[in-house]
């Protein structure tokens, strides 16, 4: 098994496929890494020397992958919670914050559906008008 960027990459796999396992590395990122680094994509991680594997080690330390990328993303959405941003409000409430609907979707976000009954509605409806 070869190690690159903390991820075990599994021997039988093609390398093409073996990088995108790692977070922050697609199919295009290692198509482009193998392109550079004029290595055949077809070939199995087995297949791969020690030159190689660290050829492609330090190619992918110059993207932010793993744990590195999460802080970033992290640090992002930290951000806009700051600065008062819109995506930020979203983020806090834990709610979608890329213009999704709410009023029908959205369960996953909102949480299980509480049915309000006729009495507890009529109960709600003398209570405000009491309060006014």
């Amino acid at each position: 098994m070869a190690r690159i960027a903390g991820v075990d990459l599994k021997d039988n796999w093609k390398i093409d496929y073996a990088l995108t396992n790692i977070k922050g590395v697609g199919w295009a990122l290692s198509k482009n890494i193998l392109k550079e680094l004029e290595l055949d994509s077809s070939k199995r991680v087995f297949d791969l020397t020690t030159d190689e594997i660290t050829k492609i080690t330090k190619k992918v330390t110059e993207y932010p992958v793993e744990g590195d990328l999460f802080r970033k993303v992290k640090s992002d959405i930290n951000r806009l919670k700051v600065t008062g941003a819109f995506r930020g409000i979203r983020h806090n409430r834990g709610l979608p914050s890329r213009g999704q609907r709410t009023k029908s979707n959205a369960r996953t976000k909102r949480g299980k559906r509480r049915t309000v009954g006729a009495f507890r509605k009529e109960q709600l409806t003398k209570m405000q008008q009491q309060s006014k």
